[in-house]
This record gives structure tokens, sequence and C-alpha cells, in this order.
């Protein structure tokens, strides 16, 4: 029986459903209920909730620009729903990002604009309960003692202190991140917080060539 593009079924009744090319050309049978398979049963999800759910540009986050506008600064970020837990995956690489003189300041590059990493909403990232940051590259050039904040205002800037934001303190090292570190953040931000780098350290004015990070946050 060959395949036909054009056919258009109402209401399809499959009794065994074999997939692949063993099993005397069959196949391997596929043995999951019909509940689990919601064939048999019907699909209930509408035409509009399927396209939501297969576009995923909703759930790309940004920053503010005043992170990623560094030569080489990077951000990526990507969401995902498994069971009834959201997980929050940012990577960045701080090349091109500067750190200032003073501890708490923020990391950035434009002191124009906002260098928030991104904003968590209860929309795509759902409550945090968990969180760790991973150091995949050891930073270089730029101040390597790096803590994360969370503040209300979208508002902060490359060398301006975290403390004039109404801030928490997500994540503070205590010391110089190395590759293969992990830690735990120590608070979850709240929805609609921005999430900021910071130099946990007083240091010299320097743009990294070098620091790459994984920072993973659980929700549901």
């Amino acid at each position: 029986m060959g395949w036909r593009e054009d056919v258009k079924i109402g209401t399809c009744r499959i009794d065994t459903l074999y997939l692949g090319t063993d099993n005397g050309g069959l196949g391997t049978q596929v043995t999951a209920t019909p509940a689990e398979l919601n064939i048999m049963d019907g699909v209930t999800a509408t035409a509009a909730e399927i396209n939501g759910a297969a576009d995923l540009s909703g759930q790309v986050m940004s920053s503010g620009g005043g992170f990623e506008s560094g030569t080489g600064t990077l951000l990526k970020t990507a969401v995902r729903k498994t069971g009834a837990m959201v997980k929050t995956e940012v990577f960045f690489d701080l090349t091109g990002a500067k750190s200032s003189t003073t501890d708490l300041d923020i990391i950035g590059e434009s002191a124009t604009l906002a260098a928030y990493l991104f904003q968590v909403t209860a929309a795509v990232n759902g409550t945090i309960v968990y969180g760790e940051m991973t150091c995949i590259e050891t930073p270089a050039t730029g101040v390597t003692d790096i803590d994360v904040y969370s503040a209300t205002e979208a508002t902060g800037k490359f060398d301006g202190g975290i403390a004039a934001l109404a801030e928490t303190a997500l994540l503070t090292k205590g010391g110089a991140w190395s590759a293969g570190v992990t830690r735990n953040i120590v608070a979850a931000p709240a929805a609609d917080q921005y999430v900021y780098l910071t130099c946990g350290a007083a240091g010299t004015v320097g743009t990294y060539t070098a620091g790459q990070f994984l920072l993973e946050l659980w929700g549901y």
C-alpha cells in the first residue's frame, strides 16, 4: 500500500501500530496503550494549542543589550518542560565584557544599556525552586570572582553598583572561578526579576578574554 499525502481523514482508527522495517517488514510493534498514545481516544488539543507548543520563539530570553554588545560576548538560552517541571538553561561567554574596580559592580559592556542577562517570568520559567552555575572555561583578564544577583529593576548598567537596585544575592562565589566548578544558588529569583552578573571582589578594570558558564534553573 502506497502513501498518499493528499488523503484527508476526519477520523482514523489504528488497531496495531508498527514502527521501523525489521520483523519481516512490519517493524517493531508499539505496545503503549491508547490512552498513552492518545490516538484511539482522539487528540483533544486545538490547532492553536499545538502551534503554540511547537513555537519556541517565546521561550528564547534576551539580555538588556549592555552585556552582549562586547566583541565575542555570547548569551544563549533554552527553556524546556519535562513533566511538571520547567528547566531554564543560560550559557554565556564573558569574552568582550568588562569588570570594574569595585566589589558588587555590574559586569557588562555598555554604560548606557541595561546589562542584565535575562528576565525571569512565571509564564516562561515557572516558579524557580533550585539552580546552579557551572564554570566551563576559566575567566581571564577581568575579575574572576563573579557573583549572580537578581533585581526588580531592568536599569542596571556596567560599572553600576548592584546595591543601588532592589537586589537579591543568588550566588556569591567567595573566590575565583575555575573550569569544572559548580555552585548552587542560595536564593531563587522571583517572577519578573532581572538577573545580573557582578564583581565578587574589587579589582582592576579589565575586558574578559575568556570565561564560559552555564546557569541552570528548575521551576514548576
